[in-house]
């Protein structure tokens, strides 16, 4: 779901990283010290998830993860996410420097949209927990192709077509995502609820 270099609009692109200076501003602020091992952890996940796609037609899809990253850091999310976006346009050429902004709106917005959505449910019954653990994922997921398609959008409308396979691709990725994260809350809330801030 990177959106690449010379595809966007100088209007978009500047709209995309003045928000994401905004949050990722924010998410420092809110970063406690202790959880900084935390936030490295997620962020290698966010880095490597991301880096295996899949072709779908003429887009391809891959894991994010951001809907169990904003579960554990909430706004810290948006460094972590940038940190990794930057790694991986400076390694592997996904995404890109000038669009850094716009990707980082894109996987960051929607963890914390989920994490102030979700969180509530996660401390409530296992059946609870687990329906909005899974809500969360397949949202962050979902989200995050509504805002690139978004972005893609107010570039051209000749971007229509591409807008609609890219949201089209990531259904299955929004499935697959909600598991991940059902499994991923059920495990920490036996061992490590504390990281879901419910402990």
């Amino acid at each position: 779901m990177h959106i690449s270099e010379g595809v966007l609009s100088a209007p978009v692109l500047a709209g995309g990283a003045a928000f994401a200076v905004a949050g990722i501003a924010v998410g420092l602020k809110k970063l406690d010290n202790d959880r900084i091992p935390q936030a490295g952890i997620l962020a290698a996940a966010f880095f490597v998830a991301s880096l295996v796609h899949v072709p779908i037609g003429p887009s391809s899809a891959h894991l994010i993860l951001n809907g169990i990253v904003g579960l554990l850091l909430g706004w810290a999310a948006f460094p972590v996410i940038a940190v990794a976006l930057v790694l991986q346009a400076i390694l592997f050429q996904f995404g890109g420097i000038t669009s850094l902004g716009v990707n980082t709106i894109i996987m960051a917005g929607p963890a914390v949209l989920g994490y102030y959505l979700f969180t509530p449910f996660i401390a409530r019954s296992h059946t609870t927990a687990m329906a909005g653990a899974f809500a969360c994922g397949f949202t962050a997921v979902l989200v995050s192709a509504l805002i690139a398609a978004a972005a893609l959008m107010l570039t051209g409308e000749a971007f229509l077509e591409v807008s609609v396979a890219l949201v089209a691709a990531h259904i299955v990725v929004m499935i697959i995502e909600g598991i991940i994260t059902m499994f991923c809350v059920a495990f920490l809330k036996k061992v490590q609820p504390s990281m879901l801030q419910i402990g």
